[in-house]
């Protein structure tokens, strides 16, 4: 499992952080969150006065910067935007909403597939996003997409804030997911969307734990010999 590439797709509050988490221990692999990057870049501009709306200084800002993704002993992710932890800074409601504005720029994508694919081509990576699948990884040895009911995954996302002392009411975040879903799928630049040979797997009942085992025999199942077909797009 050393060299292989699992892309885990899907939109917000879906449970694509867990699972891929999951994943990456299950299979030995480096767990990649690319949306942390796009939040610690929008959390970064928000530092320097620049828009998330404003694409020219929004890529200009990402051809400059660095952001690294680390883990500590205890294997959390560390995310480190210019020297500086940004690690409880990106997951505010706040940086949500800027990485989903800064994220369709097309210049602003570019410069970070180029992160993306550099730390790819060094590991077997179990990768989480919204375009691993087709853009940054298409030729992933896995590709799955999850997907869930808004409200769901407004449940998942109220709980996981709640969790973190963020205190929202249901019906904002149920907006928020929906703005999110929109501009995601219809952004001109890698909208969100299935791989053509993703295995789809609707989340919708399942239990976060439930939802990880699931994927785990999917990967196992497409990824083990004799390998199985993977133009099957259906739900385990």
């Amino acid at each position: 499992m050393k060299q292989i590439r699992i892309a885990i797709d899907g939109p917000a509050g879906v449970g694509k952080t867990t699972t891929a988490k999951s994943l990456a221990e299950h299979f030995g692999l480096l767990y990649i969150d690319t949306g942390a990057m796009y939040r610690a870049l929008a959390v970064l501009a928000a530092a320097k006065g620049i828009s998330p709306d404003d694409a020219d200084a929004s890529a200009a800002l990402a051809r400059r910067i660095t952001v690294r993704l680390e883990h500590d002993a205890s294997g959390a992710l560390k995310v480190i935007g210019d020297g500086k932890d940004l690690t409880v800074a990106i997951r505010t409601p706040e940086a949500s909403d800027g990485a989903s504005r800064i994220s369709v720029h097309p210049e602003v994508r570019t410069e970070l597939v180029g992160w993306q694919r550099a730390l790819a081509a060094k590991n077997g990576v179990v990768m989480e996003g919204r375009d691993i699948g087709t853009v940054v990884l298409p030729e992933a040895e896995a590709k799955i997409f999850l997907t869930a009911s808004a409200q769901e995954r407004a449940r998942r996302r109220q709980r996981e804030l709640a969790g973190r002392g963020v205190r929202v009411a249901l019906e904002q975040v149920m907006r928020d997911i929906e703005e999110r879903d929109a501009r995601d799928r219809n952004r001109e630049t890698s909208p969100l969307r299935p791989a053509p040979d993703a295995v789809v797997v609707d989340c919708t009942a399942f239990e976060l734990n439930e939802q990880m085992a699931a994927v785990s025999r999917v990967v196992e199942a497409l990824v083990a010999p004799p390998r199985m077909a993977r133009r099957t797009r259906s739900s385990p």
